[in-house]
């Protein structure tokens, strides 16, 4: 297995000056996020990316995903057609500047039923934003398939796909090979176990999420640092071991309030001891 961060775990740091510190904290590759603004963005353009990606291969890092970070403010399930059509552009630029960075995998939110990150929270019917998000999935599939870029779902917040049985359905009846997941280890803590999903899901993971939770405090401010919460990382790590999974595992965190440079070097230290829990 392979370690990666997530570019959130550098603040505000510049994109090249995050793929610098990522290196020097021991990560083999990082993974970048299109967002509102910043320097990855619907506007981007190929020769800002290009220039990304050779500073990347000339730190020997690399990019291992795009996380298509705008979903949450355009769901690909509103019931807004003009919303849901920026979702689908955002998905869109995601392949494409996943496939000039060489990268493999956009991390896709497939759809909204209520959540607490989105604020005011809005309620949609579950059955039809499962209808929807297959149907709007399936439509963007080609289009991950010309560029060789998977969509991968990721189990989140978003009080949809609430059991692995349930996601390894939903991605079945998609069939769609470009259409698979990405799994998030500490998102499942609240209401299951992340061992159970990784061997349910198999082979239809291509990336991976870290984090971990207490689901004692069981709200946003139970994530905490790896290895300070309730993840049975053994059996985590014996259940990733059994389905073959050697991709990355992507640290996903925002950094500390108080010594913001610390946050890198603590989740490298933890991913080695967690990476050697088989």
């Amino acid at each position: 297995m392979k370690k990666g961060i997530n570019k959130w775990g550098f603040g505000n740091s510049g994109v090249k000056e995050s793929i610098k510190r990522a290196k020097e904290a021991g990560f083999e590759g990082i993974e970048l996020n299109l967002e509102g603004e910043g320097e990855i963005t619907l506007a981007s353009e190929e020769k800002e990316l290009l220039e990304i990606k050779k500073f990347a291969e000339d730190t020997g890092l690399e990019i291992s995903s795009v996380l298509a970070a705008l979903l949450w403010k355009y769901p690909l399930t509103s019931e807004d057609k003009t919303v849901a059509e920026k979702g689908k552009d955002v998905v869109k630029k995601s392949v494409e500047i996943a496939s000039i960075f060489q990268a493999d995998t956009v991390l896709v939110i497939p759809g909204v039923v209520g959540s607490v990150l989105l604020a005011p929270t809005e309620v949609y019917p579950y059955d039809t934003v499962y209808k929807k998000s297959q149907e709007v999935l399936k439509e963007l599939a080609p289009f991950a398939r010309e560029h060789k870029v998977y969509l991968g779902v990721e189990n989140v917040w978003n009080k949809f796909l609430l059991s692995p049985t349930e996601m390894r359905n939903f991605i079945d009846e998609i069939n769609e090979e470009y259409v698979q997941a990405y799994f998030d280890v500490g998102n499942v803590l609240l209401y299951g176990y992340p061992e159970h999903w990784i061997r349910i899901l198999g082979k239809r993971i291509k990336k991976v999420h870290f984090k971990d939770f207490k689901t004692s405090i069981g709200t946003l401010d139970g994530f905490v640092g790896l290895l300070h919460g309730d993840v049975n990382w053994k059996e985590v790590m014996a259940a990733f071991n059994e389905i073959g999974y050697d991709s990355y595992a992507t640290a996903e965190y925002m950094p500390y309030k108080f010594h913001p440079e610390q946050l890198p070097l603590d989740l490298s230290s933890a991913m080695d001891k967690i990476f050697q829990r088989k």
